[in-house]
């Protein structure tokens, strides 16, 4: 939604039609602008993640410790007590010894946090990992609260946001100008209507690069690009990709159920195999020995804990009996994960995979995910987003307010197209290559292309409404 301080005549007889570039720029940020403002104020607080979860969990730290510990294993099995048919998921190791133990478990498709007391095993609060406040702000921001659905419906915004500042940053970028003014910096005292403008547009300016960043490395955790990405991905490798993060609601639920029962392939069972095990599960049975299963604990943690892998480091119980357990970091900054694969009898490192040995593709989108979520390169990480979302919210209300200035009374003012467009192939191109990159924008646009020239031009007074007459 964008108002041009330059004449469309000359400009529209370039390489790109100006005033079609203008309508689509108005349209996407017509979609775009409730859920950007959303995600620019949710994905603000989920950059201090580190910080605020500090803050809610310091009742459980530094503790009142008054003699020896008790054993891991006492300490996970005390967990399992609490959460009654639960198994281990992971045993985060202390990151100070009157720390309260931080174990997770799984029940069905939950995941629940139990905080121990490291000596008298005394539970000291038990909370759903989707209940803590945090995982709250992720999924109001990633997906909606409303599973697939709402990652999608999160996706096809993104999608369209990139399309409304690329085209912003076309319809802005200066031509003749010979002044820094309303480019670089605001006009405070030419009235409201340049105000309104420059804020609009300088903003953009300064903040378009970052934006488009935040867009672009947000789309892995989509339920539908992700499975794009992954698709993709499976055929040039010719074999099963694993990625280090969920797509989607879904993947991330059927990940917790895996964890529940270890040692099965869940792709390849049966319809009868599938529902025995789901008894197991939800009988809270295991295919380890709960008598021995976590019994290598405490020696596994002596030989990881000196490793000063970067926090959290998390523990988990092997697939299937006998076989390795796994330790790893899962640090939002995910270029200073590992992952350990330990023998249980001996607790030594049978395997190490830093996340330089990683394929290309996923240390490009682990970086990307790590400065997304403001965790890359500390504070200034956190504020540089900060900044971004800030400029993505003015530019979202100076956009609704030189709308509702410039639009007529009964229209919803779009920017009217020409009498004659000139078809231009490079305007076609872009179209193609950003609908095979991003799905669910080129799904949409088309529909939508479609819908406009056979429903809409047809019925006159939603066409006179929608600006599809031409000047």
């Amino acid at each position: 939604m964008a108002t041009s301080t330059v004449s469309p005549t000359p400009v529209a007889q370039g390489w790109l039609n100006y005033r079609t570039i203008w309508r689509w720029h108005f349209y996407a940020g017509l979609f775009c602008i409730p859920f950007v403002i959303w995600l620019s104020i949710t994905g603000s607080i989920f950059l201090f993640k580190p910080q605020i979860e500090r803050l809610l969990d310091r009742p459980y730290d530094h503790l009142n410790i008054t003699g020896p510990h008790a054993t891991a294993d006492a300490q996970v099995q005390a967990a399992l007590a609490a959460v009654p048919g639960s198994s281990l998921h992971f045993y985060e190791l202390p990151t100070a010894p009157d720390n309260a133990v931080r174990v997770i478990v799984g029940k069905g498709r939950a995941e629940y946090r139990v905080y121990v007391q490291p000596q008298t095993l005394q539970i000291l609060h038990v909370v759903s990992e989707d209940d803590r406040p945090m995982k709250i702000v992720q999924r109001l921001h990633g997906e909606l609260m409303m599973g697939d659905r709402g990652s999608m419906l999160v996706e096809l915004a993104a999608s369209w946001a990139i399309v409304m500042v690329v085209t912003g940053l076309y319809l802005w970028w200066p031509r003749q100008a010979t002044r820094l003014a309303g480019i670089l910096y605001i006009r405070m005292r030419q009235g409201q209507r340049i105000f309104w403008r420059d804020l609009h547009a300088v903003t953009g300016i300064w903040i378009s690069a970052f934006a488009l960043f935040l867009l672009f490395t947000g789309l892995p955790w989509a339920k539908s690009w992700g499975g794009y990405l992954k698709k993709v991905r499976t055929i040039a490798a010719h074999a099963p990709v694993q990625q280090d993060w969920t797509t989607g609601r879904s993947s991330e639920l059927a990940a917790r159920e895996a964890m529940n029962m270890p040692g099965m392939d869940m792709s390849n069972m049966s319809a009868d195999e599938h529902a025995a095990h789901m008894g197991h599960m939800a009988e809270g049975k295991s295919l380890l020995d709960p008598a021995v299963a976590f019994e290598p604990l405490d020696r596994l943690v002596a030989t990881i804990a000196p490793l000063g892998l970067a926090y959290p480091v998390l523990l988990s119980p092997p697939k299937k009996p006998g076989g390795a357990w796994t330790a790893k970091s899962d640090a939002q900054n995910r270029r200073l994960r590992t992952t350990l694969t330990l023998n249980p009898t001996t607790a030594k490192v049978t395997n190490r995979q830093n996340f330089s040995q990683r394929g290309l593709i996923d240390r490009i989108s682990g970086t990307g995910i790590a400065a997304h979520e403001g965790q890359l390169f500390g504070l200034a990480n956190q504020l540089l987003g900060l900044f971004t979302a800030i400029g993505l919210v003015l530019i979202s209300v100076s956009a609704v307010v030189l709308w509702w200035r410039r639009r007529a009374t009964g229209l919803l003012g779009a920017p009217l197209p020409t009498r004659k467009p000139r078809f231009s192939w490079t305007l076609a191109l872009l179209a193609v290559v950003f609908g095979v990159y991003l799905p669910m924008l080129g799904g949409s646009l088309l529909l939508v292309l479609v819908t406009e020239r056979l429903v809409l031009r047809r019925i006159p007074p939603a066409s006179r409404w929608l600006g599809l007459s031409p000047a």
